[in-house]
């Protein structure tokens, strides 16, 4: 059941709007475009992976990072090793770019405390290794230029 204050879920009033990913694949040994930001800057309030099929059991540092189109990527968490993870484990940030990528398995993630202000470009997923296993991705993003967007890229 949705709630609703004038015509909008609460959901989005709270998180922004959501963009949801299909599950994919990992990127092996790389970094692969999982959003693409368009058209501005814009504030992630949230962003959580569901693997949906079994990480192997091999060391894979893996982190996420905004890759503008002009400029630098910048890292959006630290890397944490995602090996072996299971089937409905929870992926998220804090926000804060030198805390790791969050992982608990299946049972729940904290939220992310802090925004992160992105610009245009991708983000990406970065895995040290090349492992098996698939994850599916949401994000929640508000706007902060007229005309920004995220798409699942």
């Amino acid at each position: 059941m949705s709630v609703y204050i004038n015509g909008q879920s609460l959901r989005m009033n709270l998180l922004g709007f959501p963009v949801e990913r299909a599950t994919a694949t990992l990127p092996q040994t790389t970094a692969g475009a999982l959003f693409t930001v368009a058209g501005g800057i814009v504030a992630i309030t949230q962003i959580v992976g569901e693997v949906t099929t079994v990480i192997q059991t091999q060391a894979n540092d893996t982190k996420l990072t905004a890759n503008p189109t002009t400029g630098t990527s910048v890292d959006i968490c630290a890397a944490l090793d995602i090996s072996a993870d299971e089937a409905g484990c929870l992926y998220g940030i804090s926000g804060l770019a030198a805390t790791a990528l969050i992982g608990a398995n299946a049972g729940s993630v904290p939220g992310q405390i802090y925004s992160v202000l992105v610009n245009i470009g991708t983000i990406d997923l970065a895995c040290a290794a090349s492992n098996t296993g698939s994850v599916k991705w949401t994000l929640f993003y508000i706007p902060i230029e007229d005309g920004a967007s995220v798409v699942a890229a």
